[in-house]
């Protein structure tokens, strides 16, 4: 890992690169026209008192390289919360300096700090140089639970 990297709590001000990340990311997973929020939704809803989402910045440096967003869910089983990974990019030309393991660890040691019982996410089943790499930390896939999810019309004609 390049000493320079650098992980912070995201603040206020990094909206606008928040945004950049999440319009990358939203290019890379092939979804370019995904991408419905804005820099005033994303200071409401991770930067506002009742924030349930967080952010961490990666800098090489100076220069933002990276962002990861993450909530805390629940396990019933464990009766211990989780942190729930929701999202994590490095830019492109910043791959392979250790920016996306120092975002894993940052996060593994606060949910550690939080006494957090799990650190999960998902990954999307083509993205191989993610899925090796997550295999290389000791994480394990959990590939008998399906995901479901209600969006836009569906979750409203559901709710009615």
């Amino acid at each position: 890992m390049s000493k320079s990297i650098i992980i912070r709590d995201a603040k206020p001000s990094d909206a606008k690169i928040i945004l950049h990340f999440i319009t990358e990311l939203a290019i890379y997973e092939k979804e370019p026209d995904a991408v419905k929020t804005n820099e005033q939704a994303i200071l409401e809803t991770l930067f506002s008192e009742g924030a349930t989402a967080h952010s961490i910045i990666c800098l090489d440096g100076d220069e933002p390289i990276g962002f990861a967003v993450y909530f805390y869910n629940y396990s019933t089983w464990l009766g211990k919360n989780g942190l729930y990974l929701e999202d994590l990019y490095v830019s492109p030309d910043s791959r392979g300096k250790g920016a996306g393991k120092a975002i894993m660890k940052h996060l593994a040691n606060k949910a550690l700090s939080n006494n957090c019982g799990r650190f999960e996410w998902v990954v999307l089943d083509w993205n191989k140089p993610a899925i090796d790499f997550y295999d290389s930390i000791g994480a394990k896939p959990q590939a008998e639970w399906i995901i479901y999810r209600l969006t836009g019309q569906e979750l409203i004609d559901f709710a009615k």
